[in-house]
């Protein structure tokens, strides 16, 4: 095999993102404040207080333009090519697991690097992005409906106790069809944590006990169904981002043919 065809084959095997085309629309974006409380309640088995919730008010309509989002979380294969690439520490974990312990910039610089290959503006999700992707057009509890099942998601009511294959719950895929938006691994977004235009008084204006401050969405295998809601805002708290589950996804432009090297 020649050197060229050797580049070849390794390019076509990172370029297997499987990609959900999310049209432009209008994304029912957070919680409206008079139901904040409500929320709390509904949750209170899960020891959240009330005024985390908050941060998800008001709610509001924002129109998003459209864009391409990877069905799956990247795994541990796909982070191991970028790690090899780039002098980075072997990832640890099954081939088909997500990878996770990724920091925010290390997550970006796999973003960069693969847009670079597959000639494509790769990026992080922006946190509406996300929430519309998990939502669709109804402004959904979860990502597969308004009620929380057992089985839809790798959380810790499943029992596992640490990461799946991703995409092994296909019966909790979004309305885009976009799989394991909720639990197996939080997700790092692009948005660094600001408040609500309008939030409530109570809301802070900045986080400062997060070791980042870079939004997280969807929750992980360690985590209770309270992070599973597609209005869920938090973050990484812990600088043990592997402990926590913190991974990420990728999205990209719309309508661009992936340039093939």
């Amino acid at each position: 095999m020649s050197r060229e065809d050797g580049g070849a084959e390794r390019v076509d095997r990172v370029d297997r993102v499987d990609w959900v085309d999310v049209p432009a629309g209008t994304l029912r974006r957070g919680t409206p404040t008079e139901e904040v409380q409500a929320v709390a309640r509904r949750y209170a088995d899960t020891g959240v207080p009330a005024e985390w919730y908050l941060k998800e008010a008001p709610a509001a309509e924002i129109h998003v333009p459209a864009f391409r989002i990877a069905r799956t979380q990247v795994t541990v294969d796909q982070w191991a090519r970028f790690a090899a690439a780039t002098g980075r520490p072997a990832p640890q974990g099954p081939p088909d697991h997500p990878v996770i312990g990724v920091t925010w910039e290390d997550a970006s610089a796999y973003c960069h690097w693969l847009g670079q290959r597959l000639g494509l503006d790769v990026r992080l999700p922006t946190e509406e992005e996300w929430e519309r992707a998990a939502r669709g057009d109804d402004g959904r509890e979860f990502p597969w409906g308004e009620e929380y099942r057992t089985g839809l998601a790798n959380l810790v009511d499943l029992g596992v106790g640490t990461t799946m294959p991703v995409g092994s719950f296909p019966e909790g895929a979004s309305p885009f069809g976009v799989l394991d938006m909720a639990g197996n691994a939080d997700e790092w977004t692009s948005t660094r944590y600001a408040p609500y235009p309008g939030a409530p008084a109570e809301v802070p204006d900045t986080e400062d006990w997060a070791f980042d401050r870079h939004i997280t969405r969807g929750g992980a295998f360690r985590h209770d169904r309270d992070l599973a809601r597609c209005a869920r805002r938090h973050g990484a708290y812990e600088r043990d981002l592997t402990a926590i589950g913190v991974g990420f996804r990728v999205v990209a432009g719309p309508g661009r043919p992936l340039r093939r090297v």
